[in-house]
Formats: C-alpha cells, structure tokens, sequence
C-alpha cells in the first residue's frame, strides 16, 4: 500500500497534512505511469516514491515555513521533470494541476551554480543555451538525492559536457570559496565494455588462486584511502558505455541504500558519501528494471542543443580567429541551407552508413575548417570568393557524400536549387559531385581534369596495380584535407569498390609528417587484443601517454569496422575501445587503462582514425552511432560500367604492349567481354536458399582480368589459344561455383554468345569447355600454360604427392580422376 507507506514517511519527515498529500502523491504516480509515453528508462515504483518523500524532506527541513503543497510539488518535480521526453513534460505538469488545483510554485533561483555553469560553458568556448543549462541543474538536483545516476540519450546531445561543465563548476566554487558548501570533483571516465567482467570487478587467477584488483575495486578504494585521509572531494566514477546486465547487476548493491561494493573475493567496500556513481548511455533496452528503479534519471534530447550551438561555437572561436569576420558569414550561410537539407535527407533519401544529424553538420564544419586554409589558396583578400565556393564543395561532400547510390538523383536535384542561393557561377552540366574548386583561380573545376594517368608496370602484383578514377581521385582529395585538419574519416561501399585500396594508397603517399598502421577486424577481434595492438604499435613517451614519435601524427587504418561478433546484449568491446579512445575530451585526448597496473589511465596522443566498412549484414553488424559520430562519413559509389572498363582497359592495354602487335586490338573485346558476363551473370543467377553463395562482386571480374595476366607472351601461341585462356578464366571464376547443369547450361551458352559478339568466332561448347590453364605442371615457380593432355597433368600430380609423402613422412592417399 504506497499510499499508507508514503503517510507514514511524510509524517516522519515532518509534515502535518501527510494523508492527503500521500494519497495525491500516489495518485500522481498512478496517473503517470498509465497516461505517459511508455520508456525504459522510466520507472515509478517503490523507489521512484521513496526519493520523491526524501527528496521533500530535505526542502521542508531547508525551508520549514513554506506551504506543504508547494514543498511536495516541488519535489515531484525536481525528481521527475528531469528523466522526462520533452513530449510528456506538459501531461505531467497538467496532472500536478489537477491534483493540486489553485497552487502556484515560485520559480526556484539557483543563483551563483548557474552563474558559475554558465561562465564555465563560456570558458571552453562553448554557447550558453537555457535549456541545456536547465538540464545541467536538474543533473545537480537529481545527484542531491541519488547516488547513482544515469544521462541517457541518442549520441551528440551533450551528456559528457553535462557532467563535466557541473564538475568543473563545483571545483570552481570551492576553489573561490562560494556560498553552499560545494567540494572540488575528481572525475574517473572508463568505459565498461571496454574490458572484462574481470577487469571492471576484479578476479581470481584460475591456476595461482592470487587475486588481482579490477578498476572500479581500485578507484573506489583509493577514494575510501582519501576521505580517511580528511579529503573532502567529491569522486564522480564516470561509466560511459552500454549498460547491459552482465555487468550493471554486480552494481545492484553500490546503486541502492547500501551503498556497497561486494567483490569475488568476499570484500565488502562501503562507499564514502562524497562518491557518484554516473551513467552515460544510448539507452536502456537491455537494462533490468531493478537497475533502472535505483538510478536518478537525466534524459536528453536533440531539442535542447541541435547543431547549431555547435556550429556557432566553432564560427566564432575558429574561423572569427582566422578570418575575421568569417564567422557571420558562415553561420548565415548554415541558416539557409542547414535545417531544410537534414529534412530532406531523412524524408527522402536513404544513407549507406546511418548517422545522425549532428554528425552530418559536424562533418560539414570540419571539411570547410580543413578547407579554408592558406594551402587551399584561401587568403584574407580572396576570402568573400574563395568561402562561398568552398561552403558550397563542403555542402555536397558532407551532406551528400554518405548517400546510398539510388539517392543521389533526388539530393541532386535539391541540391542544384539550394547551390543556386549561394554561388551564381555553379556549372549544372553532369552532376553536382563532378566538380571542385580550384585553389589558384577559385574557379569550378572538371574533376576528370585532376586524374593522374596510369602507368603499367610490368610485373608487379596484380592488387598492386591502381588505376585512376574520378572517384579514387575525389576520395584521396577529401581524405588528404579531413586528415590534415585533424579529423577522423570512415568510407563506406559495397564489398569490393576498392575501399582499402585507395585508403592504402592515400596511406603510402600521405607524406613525411604521417606514420600509419593497418588493423583489419574480424567476428572474433577482442578489446584486448586490440589494446595490446595500440600498446605495441604507439611510442611510450611517458608512463601515462602514448603516441607516434615526435613530430609525427599516427594514422590508424580499421578495414571492415563492423565485423566484430555482437555479445548477448548487443555491445563490440572492440568497438567501445575504439570510441573510448576517441572520446574522452577532458585533457583533449583519449586512451585507455593498463591491465598490468591497475588503475593507470595512459592517453593517447597525435592519433587519427581511417575506416572503411560495407554495409551491415552477413556477419556485419551496425555500429554504435556513439562511434559513428566521431567519423566524417563517405560512400564510394559502385563502379558505372564506363569506370570499369576504363580501369581494367588500361590494365589489358599495358599488358598487351608486351605481346606481338596481332594481340593490340584484343584489349577492348577481352575488357567488354568479361564486363558482358559479369554484369549479365549478376542479373540472371540470383542468390537463392540453395545456392546463397550466387553473390558476385567487383572482385570476381578483378580475378578473371588477373588470370589473363598470369600469361607470358612465350607461352602463348596464336589469337585463338588467348581466347581460349579467357574463356578458360571465365569458368574458373563463374562456372566452377554453379551448382547445376542448367546454370552452367546458361553460362556456357552466354560465353558463345560473347565470342560470337566482341571476337568474331562461332565456336561450340566442345571447343573452349575443357580449355586448362595452370602452372602446375612443372615445379614452382612454374610458368603459367595450356594444359593439352590430362594424362601428363596426371602424372606430374601423382609425382608431387609421392614427393610430398617421401618429404613429409606421412602417406597421403589422393587419387587424381
């Protein structure tokens, strides 16, 4: 019975009218949980009503003459306002009306705290917006009543600036000696996901039975260590990653009135009353609800900041700093096109990699930061031209260069009456993404006119060959100006684009100040592996901090970020070391803790990320947007047949040089042919249950241009036995992974029709079917040849297996047929 229950509290507390007030208290409760949205993050049970009586005990002790009404007003709304989506905080104000009819609140003065928020707000450069300054007093309020508190919300809304402005804010009243008693914080960030169970907690060695401290059992003693020692500061144990109940039930006993931490090891560690426990998290799908009911909630939505806070703090720090008066110039050119264009994306096109606004306008800022730069061209007297033609490049690369491939048309034809607002000498002719600024005249350019021509170089590998696109080209320009503006860049495209090429290239040609290191992730990557990676990899330059060696800048390539394996509740630990590294903005960098000395928090320094995933699905999962956001975000579009046969034309073509001058004119029907093939393979085979392996990508066609190349021109006789060597890598690629007699049936009817088309010959299956190539007739290294006679293959088979067994000593019966 709450009802009877919260009389009696109140009466404890020291109210006179406790029976009517608990009864509209409870009925308040009632009411909301039946009227408000339904979220996981909203609980208002036992414990809900229990903080609600404390909560206005403490205001009646504070102010004893004030009216009972207001006092529990006040605590029903300073409790609860806070956890609230911004859609329900009128119903709940509605609801108080009704139960308390007639009674008006005053508005509460928190005088020298948001006085001190705010000019902290204003020292690390950031905007002063009431409604986040609101939210960042409801998360005080809500830390006078509870010990542990959760800052839920989508990625980009301000949760880790909440907490941090607050900490500072308080270290700053002490330390000026301001009324109200408040301490100095010592904030501890880690993200839990990050590491084991193990080493959040502590554990047993399974072989020496030896026990070894966790970081929260040894964050939580030096605390206890301190306030023993008369240190009065507040400790604030900050966990910034997903809750999940693998980890968050140990807590169950630390988040309520207990206060106790109780370890493996049957330690019990009472919490001091100066420690916080804070929470931030996306959200609490996979949270039990007792954990729920013991935290204080802070809820926080895009509605309160947007993007523009965030845009305007960086016009007028940054840019103002740079080009004086930029920074207006900039902002009003945002506030036509910004608003309009996110609503646009997001009711009508369809993005490769899923973000979320901020992150887009954040990306937008930061390649127009990158950009208008003295080595762009961009000077104090060219600014008014030069700005405009950069805002537009930037507009297009960074709202439109994560689009999926079937959406540009639609962003296109917005885009060209949005360009035509800001700059009147745009060229329309071919599409939007065709065209850059020239940095000498500020004039649009062709990007065709930028793309360096291709050299091909006899014998070296295949993979190593990289022809020049428009694409490649525009990727390796945007990636060269992100990277030196300091910003980390994730490219997306379907398996098989040529993600890791161009990175790779752009990476063996970023220059002397750059020092770079591959990290390809699998299903089974674990965070600590990639640890001992960043350890190994990144120079010690003290116990505390790690980095590239002096005067360089460390670049990290991540190649297929989406790959590692989801746990029960749908947390990457990998993924969340990624981001703890990224993260952590309070000393401008990030890192991790050492898991030998406990405790020990080493940052990172001078280091960037490169990524590049295809989209999420078949054993790829979606990413954390918490990690997302951090990311400038581009698509490689797949290759148009016309990119195609131009890259795999100046192959065959360079190739060909090497042959007699009968083969020249063979490029273009050897190029057309395969494209023929693949691009109809594609479009007839589908992938089915039974033959889920149907999927044919880039690579495929790749492969069959690269066993053409395996060829000397010695070993090749006349026209007709290359031909026969293209059909031959035709069905070691396609037929070899058909599964029935009518598929291969269809391919084989599809290569004669090929030949009779691009070569001119009318052949029948029986003269190319059994056509062999291979280069193991002879011992290695082997050329590459016509197999004529099986037998002989045969025989030199069964002569390396006999070598193999007399070797090896171990027999290996393989019967050859």
């Amino acid at each position: 019975d709450y009802a009877l229950i919260a009389e009696i509290m109140l009466f404890s507390e020291g109210f006179g009218d406790s029976l009517t007030l608990a009864r509209k208290q409870t009925a308040m409760y009632r009411l909301a949980s039946e009227q408000l949205s339904s979220q996981d993050h909203y609980d208002f049970g036992m414990r809900a009503v229990k903080s609600v009586l404390v909560m206005a005990g403490k205001l009646k002790r504070a102010d004893p003459h004030m009216v009972e009404d207001v006092t529990l007003i006040r605590a029903l709304r300073d409790s609860n306002v806070p956890k609230f989506l911004a859609p329900d905080i009128p119903l709940f104000n509605a609801i108080l009306r009704d139960l308390f009819p007639g009674v008006t609140v005053p508005e509460i003065d928190y005088g020298n705290v948001k006085e001190y928020i705010e000019k902290k707000l204003v020292e690390n450069e950031l905007q002063v917006v009431p409604p986040f300054v609101k939210k960042i007093i409801q998360l005080h309020e809500t830390m006078v009543v509870r010990h542990g508190v959760m800052l839920v919300g989508v990625t980009a809304v301000g949760k880790t600036t909440c907490s941090t402005i607050l900490g500072h804010a308080f270290t700053q009243m002490k330390e000026d000696e301001a009324a109200g008693g408040f301490e100095k914080v010592d904030r501890f960030t880690l993200n839990p996901k990050s590491i084991t169970m193990g080493e959040l907690y502590g554990e047993f060695n399974l072989m020496t039975n030896e026990w070894t401290d966790g970081i929260i059992s040894t964050i939580v003693r030096e605390a206890c260590n301190s306030v023993a020692q008369g240190d009065n500061a507040k400790k604030w144990i900050c966990c910034d990653g997903p809750v999940d109940a693998i980890w968050i039930e140990s807590m169950n006993t630390v988040l309520d009135d207990n206060k106790t931490l109780c370890l493996n090891n049957g330690e019990r560690i009472k919490l001091p009353a100066t420690m916080t426990m804070m929470f931030e998290v996306n959200d609490l799908a996979v949270a039990s609800p007792a954990t729920v009911s013991r935290c204080g909630m802070v809820y926080l939505e895009p509605v309160y900041l947007g993007w523009r806070p965030v845009a305007h703090s960086w016009a007028m720090h940054v840019m103002d700093k740079r080009f004086e008066g930029s920074g207006e110039k900039i902002m009003t050119m945002l506030d036509t096109v910004g608003d309009k264009t996110l609503a646009f994306l997001r009711k009508e096109c369809k993005e490769h990699i899923v973000s979320v606004d901020i992150n887009l306008m954040m990306s937008f800022t930061n390649l127009l930061d990158s950009l208008l730069r003295a080595e762009y061209g961009v000077k104090d007297d060219n600014l008014d031209l030069m700005l405009s033609k950069f805002f537009v490049f930037s507009y297009i690369w960074s709202l439109g260069g994560n689009l999926h491939d079937t959406s540009h048309k639609k962003f296109e034809e917005f885009a060209r009456m949005t360009i035509a607002e800001l700059v009147s000498d745009f060229p329309f002719d071919n599409t939007v993404f065709d065209w850059k600024v020239d940095h000498a005249t500020g004039r649009f350019v062709h990007w065709s006119e930028l793309v360096p021509e291709f050299k091909y170089v006899h014998g070296a590998p295949f993979f190593n060959l990289i022809v020049p696109t428009v694409d490649s080209t525009r990727i390796k320009y945007i990636l060269r100006a992100q990277i030196d503006g300091g910003h980390h860049v994730l490219i997306g495209g379907n398996s098989g684009v040529g993600k890791t090429v161009i990175v790779q290239d752009y990476l063996d040609n970023a220059g002397e100040k750059y020092i770079s290191q591959t990290k390809v992730f699998s299903a089974q990557t674990s965070a600590r592996a990639l640890q001992a990676f960043f350890e190994e990899k990144l120079e010690k330059i003290r116990k505390n901090l790690l980095g590239p060696p002096s005067g360089k800048t460390f670049l990290f390539l991540i190649d297929d970020m989406n790959m590692p394996m989801k746990e029960t509740y749908g947390a990457q630990p990998p993924i969340e070391l990624l981001r703890q590294i990224i993260n952590v903005k309070d000393d401008k960098n990030g890192g991790f803790y050492d898991l030998k000395k406990i405790g020990l928090f080493k940052r990172v320094a001078k280091t960037l990320f490169l990524a590049a995933n295809a989209p999420p699905g078949g054993g790829r999962s979606e990413v954390t947007p918490r990690l997302i956001r951090h990311f400038h975000l581009v698509n490689i579009p797949d290759l148009s047949n016309a990119s195609m046969k131009t890259i795999f034309l100046s192959i065959v073509s360079g190739f060909l040089q090497t042959f007699s001058s009968d083969y020249a004119p063979l490029a273009d029907p050897v190029v057309d042919g395969a494209l023929e093939v693949y691009v109809d393979i594609q479009k007839a085979l589908l992938p089915t249950p039974s033959k889920s392996h149907y999927t044919f990508n880039l690579r495929d066609l790749a492969k069959v241009i690269q066993g053409i190349l395996m060829v000397e021109a010695k070993d090749i006789g006349s026209v007709d036995q290359f031909l026969r060597l293209w059909c031959h890598e035709n069905a070691r690629v396609f037929r070899d992974r058909l599964v029935d007699d009518e598929d291969k049936g269809w391919l084989d009817a599809k290569i004669t029709s090929v030949l009779g088309t691009h070569f001119h010959r009318t052949w029948g299956v029986a003269e190319f079917g059994d056509a062999l190539f291979g280069d193991f007739i002879a011992a290695k290294p082997a050329p590459y040849v016509e197999v004529a006679d099986l037998e002989v293959a045969a025989k030199s088979l069964r002569e390396f297996a006999e070598d193999y067994t007399i070797n090896l000593n171990k027999p290996m019966d393989l019967v050859f047929f």
